[in-house]
């Protein structure tokens, strides 16, 4: 017997849940459940964090959490519990399988089947933000090797051992180079550890165009978090339906599944919401817990209840569909059909005792590291490149000079162009000259110099060499 956590959430949380779980239940399968509450009913008794203490003990003691969508308060400042589960868990595997029904579910492209495979701890949804000055904001990109070599492993042994012939990388690295440039780098290099699986990369904006307009070409999809959650929307809404698609969260410990689709607090109570998202969740956490047999056989029969025409109002369509049903009765159809497979579809099959090889990360040997220069970022109202440009030659130092100012990223000196809109934020870098060992005292004299002259620095950036090469980006221009 199993024992798992689940959670009903918020809005139509509560009505799936309960078909999901009557399911579960008809099907056999040998299941215990632990109950939280957790999402908008925690967040406005004044838990900031949207979920108490228990619920984290419940969780981290049985391992798997089956969650139903969630609320987050508008205003207030609250944080995305979806996205605090995912880090503070260490869930860094978004799994989310997306295939078409046609022509039960409506969809232009009827041989759509594919998988994508999305970081789910780092990039921008760090949600690291600051207000810098009066008119720019920063939101801060990270992206670290093992974050990368985890969610490259990861999709690679999914490929194995699921049967998939091709892993695509996403990424936009023709003008990220550091942080997307080190994904790819990564899944390059993992990449040739499986010979016999196909592999390939393209830029997120043509793969985006090419997912929509003809999905059949990938198999499964390895990319950023940002990238991912866009891409895996898109994905499911022309497969048919955002509302049919779960998805598993995977760390080295803890596992969550859910639906992809929100809380929908507009039809909440009605029962008319679709169970399938969520169920399809529960079918990938039965995959996860080795009770493949059991995911098998309700997927089949939710296959089979698709294609008797047996609908929820979201997907009923005059002419193909044969019942309009609500959630319960949705539910009690699927029940009724298990143990049957079937006819029109391709019956689930899963492999049994899936084994993945998943090592923890290990962190390289370290790297020589040379410092080299720093970027001060600097509050300044003026509009002329020029005039802070001189202002700024007066913070040199002997062996360390101001080499160029950008504004939003484009260099505006020396040379400059009239041309270029300026904001108030300006990134001003000190280049050291060659041969000389630049030191944080350095960094430390220009920052004096910058208060002696009445420069407002917001925020300075070392730039360093690692192994002799540049591990920083240069201005747009030059």
């Amino acid at each position: 017997m199993k024992r798992i956590t689940i959670a009903k959430g918020d809005g139509i949380g509560p009505e799936i849940m309960d078909a999901t779980l009557s399911i579960l239940k008809a099907s056999g399968v040998a299941l215990e459940y632990d109950e939280i509450e957790i999402g908008e009913k925690a967040y406005l008794s004044g838990n900031t964090t949207g979920i108490p203490a228990e619920a984290w003990d419940s969780i981290r003691k049985n391992k798997v959490l089956l969650k139903a969508p969630i609320t987050t308060p508008q205003g207030g400042g609250y944080k995305s519990l979806n996205v605090t589960m995912r880090k503070t868990l260490g869930l860094y595997a978004n799994v989310r399988p997306c295939k078409s029904l046609p022509p039960y579910v409506d969809t232009k492209h009827p041989e759509l089947d594919l998988v994508v495979i999305r970081e789910n701890e780092e990039d921008l949804y760090a949600g690291i933000e600051h207000q810098q000055t009066d008119e720019v904001v920063q939101c801060l990109k990270l992206i670290s090797r093992p974050g990368c070599e985890k969610i490259v492993r990861y999709a690679f042994e999914y490929a194995k051992a699921y049967g998939h012939k091709k892993v695509t990388c996403f990424s936009k690295d023709n003008i990220m180079k550091q942080t997307d440039g080190l994904f790819h780098q990564v899944f390059d290099e993992i990449a040739a550890e499986y010979p016999e699986i196909e592999k390939e990369h393209w830029i997120i904006d043509i793969a985006t165009a090419k997912l929509a307009d003809t999905p059949e070409h990938f198999d499964v999809i390895v990319t950023l978090n940002l990238y991912g959650d866009i891409i895996s929307d898109v994905a499911a809404q022309i497969a048919g339906s955002v509302g049919l698609a779960g998805s598993s969260n995977i760390g080295e410990t803890v596992a969550m599944f859910e639906a992809i689709h929100g809380s929908a607090p507009d039809i909440a109570g009605k029962k008319i919401a679709n169970p399938s998202g969520l169920l399809q969740g529960a079918i990938l956490m039965l995959k996860h817990i080795g009770e493949s047999e059991a995911a098998e056989k309700i997927q089949n029969a939710w296959l089979k209840t698709i294609e008797e025409g047996i609908h929820t109002g979201d997907i009923y369509e005059d002419g193909v569909s044969v019942k309009k049903v609500n959630t319960s009765e949705f539910a009690e159809a699927v029940v009724a059909n298990l143990g049957q497979k079937p006819t029109k579809f391709k019956a689930a099959s899963y492999p049994r005792d899936i084994k993945m090889n998943l090592p923890k990360a290990v962190r390289k040997p370290l790297r020589k590291k040379d410092l080299v220069g720093v970027d001060l970022f600097v509050h300044w109202s003026g509009t002329d490149a020029n005039k802070i440009g001189a202002l700024l030659e007066k913070l040199n130092l002997e062996n360390v000079k101001l080499q160029m100012i950008t504004n939003r990223g484009v260099k505006v000196w020396p040379n400059g162009f009239k041309e270029t809109f300026c904001t108030d934020h300006w990134r001003c870098r000190w280049y050291a000259d060659e041969g000389f060992t630049m030191t944080n005292k350095d960094i430390n004299t220009l920052m004096q110099n910058a208060i002696d002259q009445n420069i407002d620095v917001i925020k300075t950036e070392n730039l360093y060499n690692f192994d002799g090469q540049k591990a920083f980006s240069l201005g747009q221009g030059q």
